[in-house]
Parts: C-alpha cells; sequence; structure tokens
C-alpha cells in the first residue's frame, strides 16, 4: 500500500514522532496505522518523542579504550539517579564500542549509523533505552584520540562520571603516569597544554586587563610592564597544564613530572558533564501540588 502524505501525518499527530519515523513505520506495516503506532511504540520512538522537549543535563562521562584508539563521549539524562542504573551504564559502554569501530565525525551522523555496523541505528537503540528508563536520554558529544604502540592513554572518571578525562602521553607507555596526569587535569581543569597553544588575541587581551589592574592600583607607569609579565606568568599557570604544580607533587610542575617519564604531552581532553547546558530547577511544592490537583 502506498504511503501518503495524509497518512504521515495523521500518524505524526497521534504519536508525536518524527515524520521520517512515521513514514518508516507506515512502509514496514504496509499503510496500517495501527500496526504503525505499535511499531512505533516497540522501537520506543513514540515515548523518546513525548520526552524530546525535556531538559537533561545530568549524566555521565564514559571512556572506553580499544587497543591504540580510545574515546570519552558524554551521554545526558534527567536525574543523575538513572547514571546508576545497569541498562544505562550497558547503553555507555555500547555507545563506546560503536563510536570505536565507526568513528564517526559527529554525534549526529553516529545517531544515523547502524550500531557497530549491523541492525538498529543508533537513535533507535537509544530510544529503546529510553521506552525502559523512562527519561530523556541524548549523546551529547564525544572525542576519538589515536596512538602508537610506543604511548600511553590516561583515563579517569571522576564521582561517577561527573567528569571524564582522556590523556594521551607520546614516547612512554606509563599507563599509571597518565592517568596520574588525567587525574590532574581533572582537578585544576587546564584549558592547553602548553602557553604555546594560547592565541595571541587571548594573551594580549589578558596583558591589557592586567595593565589597567596594574595602573588603578596606583603602580609607576614604568615599572607597569615589568608587573604585567610577572602576572602573565601565573595567568599562563592557571590555563595552561604543563606549568601547573602537579597536584600529587605540588613541589615539581606537570612538565616535569612527564618529563621524568620519557614522554610528552600529546594532548587532553576534559569533559564535566552538562557544563554549558541549561539545568532544570525542580520547584518540589509545586510539583506536589500539581499532583494533588490531579
Amino acid at each position: 500500500m502506498a504511503v501518503t502524505a495524509k497518512m504521515v501525518k495523521e500518524l505524526r499527530e497521534k504519536t508525536g514522532a518524527g515524520m521520517m519515523d512515521c513514514k518508516k513505520a507506515l512502509t514496514e506495516t504496509d499503510g496500517d496505522m495501527d500496526k504503525a503506532m505499535e511499531w512505533l511504540r516497540e522501537k520506543g520512538i513514540s515515548k523518546a518523542q513525548k520526552k524530546a522537549d525535556r531538559i537533561a543535563a545530568e549524566g555521565s562521562a564514559h571512556v572506553e579504550v580499544d587497543g591504540n584508539t580510545a574515546v570519552l563521549l558524554e551521554v545526558n539524562c534527567e536525574t543523575d539517579f538513572v547514571t546508576k542504573n545497569d541498562q544505562f551504564k550497558a547503553l555507555l559502554q555500547e555507545l563506546g564500542k560503536h563510536l570505536l569501530s565507526q568513528k564517526p565525525a559527529t554525534a549526529e551522523e553516529a545517531l544515523e549509523q547502524k550500531l557497530h555496523g549491523e541492525g538498529d541505528t543508533v537513535n533507535e537503540y537509544i530510544n529503546s533505552t529510553i521506552a525502559k528508563i523512562g527519561e530523556k536520554i541524548s549523546l551529547r558529544r564525544f572525542t576519538i584520540l589515536d596512538k602508537t604502540d610506543n604511548d600511553a592513554f590516561g583515563a579517569y572518571i571522576h564521582m561517577g562520571g561527573n567528569i571524564g578525562v582522556l590523556t594521551l602521553l607520546e614516547g612512554t607507555t606509563d599507563e599509571a603516569a597518565a592517568k596520574d596526569v588525567a587525574m590532574h587535569i581533572a582537578a585544576v581543569n587546564p584549558r592547553y597544554v602548553s602557553r604555546d597553544e594560547v592565541s595571541e588575541e587571548e594573551v594580549n587581551k589578558e596583558r591589557e586587563m592586567l595593565k589597567t589592574q596594574a595602573l588603578n592600583e596606583g603602580k609607576p607607569e614604568h615599572i607597569v610592564e615589568k608587573m604585567v609579565e610577572g602576572r602573565l606568568g601565573k595567568f599562563f599557570e592557571e590555563i595552561c597544564l604543563l606549568e601547573q604544580s602537579f597536584v600529587k607533587d605540588p613541589d615539581q610542575k606537570v612538565k616535569k613530572f612527564v618529563e621524568s617519564t620519557g614522554g610528552s604531552v600529546k594532548g587532553f581532553v576534559r569533559y564535566a558533564v552538562g557544563e554549558g547546558m541549561e539545568k532544570r530547577e525542580d520547584n518540589f511544592a509545586e510539583e506536589v501540588m500539581s499532583q494533588v490537583k490531579k
């Protein structure tokens, strides 16, 4: 039976599912509206769509490693309670394995791929988990790193997934040291590996601000420049990993610690779950009253 735009529109209005999902459901069920609705329910799509406008800023960061490839990903949900759910943990692992095997460029591309290259798409897999757990779940972001046999990954997940860090040390296979650096990054939150990565624009902006501060403090203009350069050094210490005092041994810099392993920091990724996202603000009084009125 030919699927018409009118049929798709009707199914969409009944279920709230997306146009493409409705068209697929009708195609799969030969245009039978009831069976199409059941198909959407089985795939968890109807339930997922109804939760699509909810705020999901909780969740977990997760690291998956396979030989010389590793991925750090963030998956969001509505409450931190769900992050302790075994099904949610299984979802993290499956998504991590998929990202390593298929290496999509973006989260949007990942959602359209077949999970592990076969069967349902990643989006359908997430929707089926939503149907079981009952909360909005979304793959927010991920970063894939590659290394050689002479390098080391360092993975660290803090507070059950609130912060995730993946580091890559070159020239050493010392995974314990790489993990120590990852723990440092989780705690101190540097933005760059070294000052070479800081843009000239950002440095000049900071220099002008420090100069204005020094002049406002009444410092003589002829010593302001020297003061600014000294304070600029502190600025680099705050934002650059290699110039920071190592958390596990504050008497040495991170650079010196890494060099003691015979390696160097190639790069790192740090995710704090929900950073930059709108957070849900629960008003429990209103919530209770809404239940009482029902």
